[in-house]
């Protein structure tokens, strides 16, 4: 079974992340195969939005986190990449609506905010967890406080809380909640909306859109790159994988 399902429908195409067993963990061959849905939704001119959804109970839990100590065991390289290296949906040219069925966390809580329109369930709930485990959020430190109020965004990156689904749409994360029946109804509706529009405008529109969002957001990256490989090298950046796995609170040092 692949860890991601492309299914192209009238007008718009639906991306699902698959790996239910792992709550739609960011790992496996997942990258690889969004890439190549990605490559032939962008080329084919009848794909006029995408919606990013996930399998079972989860939208997606974040980075694997098994996957990320197996690779600190070995003394593999973990993080420091581009912060939107896995997060291509504002920079593709179609619109792309999110519907979060679940838990949203951590890097799958940045996919999310990587789309355009967001609606979730009201069985979803939200949360950058990163500083409970030693590392630090990729893509939210440059974006979520280009998307919601900075004092909001603050409290979500340094407290690690949880966000119910009525939180979000008061902090203006998500458009809308709805119920779990009516989620995939709703964002099919949006894609339709979209995909009646003149396609050109549509993406004239996000590109000048997405132009002021990420305006001065390479010089972001550049000093997020420096902070970031310091904090990722950390004793506390292994610590905090190990003991999400060894299901205990971590013993932080401060360096």
């Amino acid at each position: 079974m692949p860890d991601l399902l492309y299914d192209k429908r009238d007008g718009y195409a639906v991306f699902t992340m698959n790996r239910p067993e792992r709550l739609n963990a960011l790992g496996g061959t997942m990258m690889e195969e969004l890439r190549e849905a990605l490559d032939d939704f962008t080329a084919d001119p009848d794909m006029r939005a995408g919606i990013l959804t996930g399998t079972g109970r989860a939208f997606s839990a974040g980075a694997d986190l098994k996957e990320m100590n197996e690779r600190n065991q070995r003394g593999q390289r973990t993080g420091g990449g581009t912060p939107d290296s896995a997060m291509p949906f504002a920079r593709n040219p179609k619109p792309f609506i999110a519907a979060i069925n679940g838990l949203c966390l951590a890097g799958g809580l940045e996919r999310a905010l990587d789309c355009d329109i967001r609606i979730c369930s009201t069985e979803a709930y939200f949360g950058l967890f990163e500083v409970k485990r030693g590392i630090m959020p990729g893509y939210a430190i440059h974006h979520l406080a280009r998307l919601i109020p900075f004092g909001e965004a603050m409290y979500v990156l340094l407290t690690a809380d949880r966000i119910s689904p009525e939180e979000a749409h008061r902090m203006g994360m998500v458009r809308q909640v709805l119920e779990p029946g009516e989620l995939m109804p709703r964002a099919e509706e949006i894609a339709g909306m979209i995909a009646e529009n003149a396609p050109l405008a549509v993406e004239g529109t996000k590109a000048m859109a997405q132009h002021w969002r990420q305006l001065a957001i390479d010089e972001s990256y550049r000093m997020g790159s420096w902070v970031t490989k310091l904090v990722w090298a950390s004793e506390d950046a292994k610590e905090g994988p190990r003991a999400f796995v060894e299901k205990r609170p971590p013993r932080w040092q401060g360096r």
